[in-house]
């Protein structure tokens, strides 16, 4: 047993550290770390009888949901896995952890960020990091080539989180994929309009759609005179725009990457532009770009893919944005991302089709990403054959977090509980009387409740259903029991009526639907 003389000691010096953590008005992840340094020191003295003390305190970047999170995030999932099954999507599962060398360098420079299992004397693990890794292996084991799926489950990364801007070391992905040997950019446009249906079907506000292509980043690139295998942590560095303004960025690319600073400028002048169908055309006619194949074939599958977004009716939302980089390694064309603009602030939509700079457009956070990956499945493949994917990731965790906060800011009362009626007696002795009706009532697909008394206060049963926003009690009663009926009372109105017991449960279905 340690001395407990020396854990007070640390005890001591510990506060003095969050104390001047505190006083010096440090980062609250920096406080909560060293606070938590100092609960585990204090639990280790454990209680006044001697018994260990548990730090009562959920891990560092993950949270618990209580009924009333759980009722928003089960209306959020509901609206998505609809738009998911309205595009003819079937659904698929994938253990929670992979062996290690599935998840190694698909990531880039994020693959730091990936959680490794303990190695127990057998295979080396890692915690899922993201669904579409994990799809391209199921792709490849099964030898499955064509399958438009979606997939929600946790993810697991090992940042350093922002749980107010709802980032978290364990979350939820949404992914939709559609996996197949199809005629271009048909089923990317079907992604992007995914997005924009869920989007509006939710109700955040504003949002818009950044659409660009890794084929003319990689063009832009190379006429801009990036070494070749700088391409990629350069186009990590870009990525980083939409947190950074350009001066940073370009410090980061001359100091810590080791380019030019031509180079950095003239990458400067490509990926301050925006538009539409309009720029890729434009683009088309640039001197230096039109010299990169690449970059070509690019542009003109965005000319293509705006085509298909116009007849979807989606264009108002999406902006061709050549500063959009998303960093992962795997991504081959088309990229996009989802930002919510806060309201009032967003330029007009006309002015971001046409190309117009939308510097007064606030982004606060990314929403939802995703773009084409068609060799990842040909990494597993023995024999390499590759299976040509495009897939969007909702990022549900940012989505909560609104949602949350909305219905706190409207005050809205969210239920927690189905119930549609609450079966209660006015009088004593009646238990096996509402034991009797609630089995019949649970028998016919009601969602009903009792109160586990005996005998019940008839003014505490009615305030359960004022709380929890149950619509309907059904009273019973000595009087009611020998006219075989059931008084109805309408929560909301206090209104009641008497209702035959055989005609009870259509009763209760006609007014719960109206409802």
């Amino acid at each position: 047993m340690e001395d407990k003389a020396q854990i007070q000691e640390a005890i001591k010096i510990q506060g003095e550290v969050v104390r001047k953590l505190k006083s010096e008005k440090a980062s609250k992840e920096q406080i909560d770390e060293e606070v938590a340094k100092l609960l585990q020191l204090k639990a280790r003295i454990g209680g006044d009888d001697g018994k260990h003390q548990f730090v009562l305190k959920t891990a560092k970047g993950t949270r618990d949901y209580n009924p009333k999170q759980m009722a928003i995030r089960e209306r959020v999932f509901n609206t998505i896995i609809g738009c998911f099954k309205r595009h003819g999507a079937e659904t698929i599962d994938t253990p929670v952890f992979e062996l290690k060398e599935t998840l190694t360098g698909k990531y880039g420079e994020d693959s730091k960020l990936i959680y490794d299992l303990k190695d127990q004397g057998g295979e080396l693990l890692s915690l899922r990091y993201d669904l579409t890794v994990p799809f391209a292996r199921y792709l490849a084991m099964n030898k499955i080539t064509n399958i438009k799926r979606y997939h929600i489950a946790k993810v697991y990364r090992r940042d350093n989180p922002a749980m107010t801007r709802g980032r978290y070391r364990e979350f939820y992905q949404c992914d939709f994929d559609i996996a197949g040997q199809y005629d271009g950019m048909i089923p990317d446009a079907e992604c992007l309009k995914i997005v924009h249906e869920i989007l509006s079907e939710l109700d955040l506000g504003d949002f818009r759609i950044k659409v660009n292509d890794r084929r003319i980043l990689d063009g832009m690139f190379a006429v801009c005179g990036v070494p070749d295998d700088k391409f990629r942590s350069i186009c990590s560095t870009v990525d980083k725009l939409d947190k950074m303004p350009w001066e940073d960025v370009k410090k980061e690319m001359v100091n810590e990457k080791g380019l030019s600073e031509e180079a950095a400028d003239r990458i400067g002048e490509y990926v301050s532009l925006q538009g539409g169908m309009d720029l890729a055309e434009r683009l088309l006619q640039d001197q230096r770009m039109s010299r990169s194949k690449q970059a070509c074939s690019g542009l003109s599958d965005i000319k293509l893919l705006f085509s298909y977004l116009q007849l979807f009716q989606v264009t108002d939302k999406v902006v061709f944005d050549l500063s959009l980089a998303r960093g992962l390694d795997y991504y081959t064309g088309v990229i996009y991302e989802a930002v919510l603009t806060q309201a009032g602030v967003a330029p007009a939509p006309a002015e971001a089709q046409n190309g117009a700079p939308a510097e007064e457009s606030v982004s606060v956070g990314s929403v939802a990403g995703g773009g084409r990956y068609d060799g990842l499945v040909g990494m597993f493949d023995p024999k390499g054959r590759k299976v040509p994917c495009v897939g969007v990731s909702i990022g549900i965790e940012r989505i909560f977090s609104i949602m949350e906060h909305k219905a706190e800011a409207s005050a809205e009362k969210v239920r927690t509980t189905e119930v549609q009626v609450m079966v209660a007696s006015a009088q004593k002795n009646l238990l096996e009387e509402k034991l009797r009706l609630i089995t019949e009532l649970w028998d016919a697909g009601i969602k009903a409740e009792v109160m586990y008394k005996k005998n019940p206060k008839l003014l505490s049963q009615l305030q359960h259903c004022e709380e929890s926003g149950i619509p309907l009690v059904a009273i019973l009663g000595e009087q009611e029991l020998k006219d075989e009926v059931v008084k109805l009372r309408i929560v909301a109105t206090r209104e009641e009526v008497d209702i035959s017991r055989a005609d009870l449960i259509a009763e209760i279905r006609k007014r719960t639907s109206e409802a």
